[in-house]
């Protein structure tokens, strides 16, 4: 393509070999791993709403996340008269995007329908609204998960509607005056991260309505600008949660301030805080000194869109390295021709699929764990083994495919930048890499059912038709049936090799076209510790052509 000075006599080249827009494109019609999955998953009656939103996702929305990237949040501690407002300004962009992502169900749809399905109609929309925005994905994640342990208490169940809503409304007024309302979270403090019992904040019980009185601190506070936010504190009972309220019935502004917001790697377009609450009002959530178990109640949906955040990214930066080199020319051909490039570009498609397959079988897991003892058992531990693995392997994947773009994808014009950043938070938020694989060990001592779950779904890959796949299951058996205890100092080990057996089962009970690869090159050994390492005479071509289909 040619520049539009490129007839002037002073201009000193013109710019070709470069590869087209990426956008506006149809994420939803270029997945066809996505579009299989959800045929499996059960979703057939979400079919044209998820269809719709992967349009709008590639399009619209992809464009409006640049500038909500660029303008960041600003903190506005008092207002021109000197009066406490503690409120975070965003730019129009945000909004409009947390307010498409509500209307069409990002946040509540699992909650407002109720046929089957639903929760894996809900990932796939988080799914694709992850791979162009991932900044409002942590109070659309927040907001979501909050609203089944809102709906076990009666008086709050104001909160849980209006949080499955469809309605966007950012201005700060009480619940009563909005038809939507947003949710956050405040769990850490400085002495003690992911160890909240070691939390000092106070909850003291108001003797006239009922409520709590909040004095202390968190070290974390996400999604400042909701309209209310989940907390734990030290109550006479001992630690438990608590809905802390923006605003007060009578519209009076609750007794929090907001230090400072956090200047951290990651989105630029979402804020996280830190906090003081001097006698903030809250109400109590769950029994007192039960606040972990309440918490807990969230923890596999939060898990779960971790995994969906990872897949997402993956696929954004596959999209992008395999649009780029199909149009790029190097030594004569397209970068997509060299079969060095293609086996790096096959690599990374092999990750991507392989990362979805397994978040939206976890996801029909989620689905079925009300109606399923067995789902539900797996749903427990698959959430921990699929956050522990896609969430470390994003961050590698991302930059990967950076450099199939070269300098191109390390500039802020390009949404590689962004990927790279946020690609490390799903491995941090709701529990660091050493949380999981514990809680995997706790899940099979405690829980055996989890055991008995992971060992059914491992042996739905046929018996050993794939000899990789069967050969590393069989390794799996002993601790799997409470034989052999994995020490701690294992666990990484150990819930590694649950991830890959089970993703490996999913793709070949899909009889998924690259299950075989995936298998000879990570469970067989046919691969190195770098992508781009797969076995020669595999169909790459085939493999990046379903990635993203070549008309594409």
């Amino acid at each position: 393509m040619n520049s539009p000075l490129s007839e002037s006599p002073f201009d000193t080249h013109q710019v070709d070999n470069q590869p087209p827009a990426f956008a506006p494109r149809d994420l939803w019609s270029d997945d066809i791993a996505l579009r299989e999955a959800l045929q499996r998953e059960g979703t057939a009656g979400f079919t044209e709403h998820i269809a719709t939103y992967g349009a709008l996702a590639g399009s619209r929305l992809y464009d409006l996340s640049f500038d909500a990237h660029r303008d960041r949040p600003r903190l506005r501690s008092h207002d021109a008269h000197g009066y406490r407002i503690d409120r975070v300004e965003f730019h129009p962009n945000y909004h409009a995007l947390m307010q498409s992502a509500i209307e069409h169900g990002v946040a509540g749809l699992s909650w407002r329908e109720l046929a089957p399905g639903a929760h894996v109609a809900r990932a796939a929309l988080s799914y694709l609204h992850h791979q162009v925005e991932p900044g409002t994905s942590c109070p659309l994640t927040m907001t979501h998960a909050a609203v089944p342990v809102l709906r076990r208490e009666p008086a709050l169940a104001e909160w849980a509607d209006k949080a499955a809503a469809p309605h966007y409304d950012p201005r700060e007024l009480p619940i009563a005056d909005k038809r939507g309302v947003t949710l956050g979270m405040g769990m850490t403090e400085k002495q003690g991260g992911s160890d909240v019992r070691a939390n000092i904040t106070i909850a003291t019980p108001t003797d006239a309505d009922g409520g709590y009185r909040l004095v202390g601190h968190k070290w974390f506070f996400s999604a400042p600008m909701s309209d209310g936010f989940l907390v734990l504190a030290q109550a006479p009972g001992g630690l438990t949660c608590l809905l802390m309220p923006r605003r007060l019935p009578d519209g009076g502004k609750n007794a929090f301030r907001l230090i400072r917001l956090k200047d951290k790697l990651g989105d630029w377009s979402n804020a996280s805080s830190e906090v003081e609450f001097c006698g903030a009002w809250a109400h109590r959530v769950g029994e007192e000194g039960r606040g972990i178990a309440t918490i807990l109640e969230m923890v596999m949906l939060t898990r779960l869109d971790c995994m969906l955040g990872a897949a997402a990214q993956m696929r954004m930066a596959l999209a992008h390295a395999i649009h780029h080199c199909r149009h790029r020319r190097t030594f004569g051909k397209r970068l997509v021709e060299h079969p060095l490039m293609a086996n790096v570009l096959a690599d990374l498609a092999i990750e991507a699929e392989a990362a979805l397959t397994l978040s939206m079988r976890v996801a029909r897991a989620v689905d079925a764990a009300p109606r399923d003892p067995s789902e539900a058992a797996f749903a427990r531990i698959g959430t921990a083994i699929g956050k522990y693995w896609l969430c470390k392997r994003a961050p590698a994947f991302v930059n990967e495919a950076q450099e199939c773009l070269g300098g191109n994808g390390y500039v802020e014009e390009s949404i590689l930048p962004r990927l790279y950043r946020q690609a490390p938070l799903n491995s941090i938020w709701e529990g660091s890499g050493n949380i999981q694989c514990l809680d995997v060990l706790r899940a099979l001592e405690k829980e055996p059912g989890t055991g008995v779950a992971l060992w059914a779904e491992l042996q739905r890959a046929g018996g050993g038709g794939q000899p990789d796949h069967a050969a590393a299951v069989e390794r799996l058996r002993a601790p799997l049936h409470g034989d052999v205890v994995i020490e701690p100092a294992a666990a990484r080990t150990f819930v590694e090799q649950l991830a890959l057996c089970l993703q490996g089962s999913v793709m070949l009970q899909a009889g998924r076209p690259v299950a075989e690869a995936f298998c000879r090159s990570r469970l067989g050994g046919a691969h190195g510790l770098a992508m781009g390492t797969l076995p020669v005479g595999l169909p790459f071509a085939d493999m990046i052509d379903r990635a993203l289909p070549s008309a594409a």
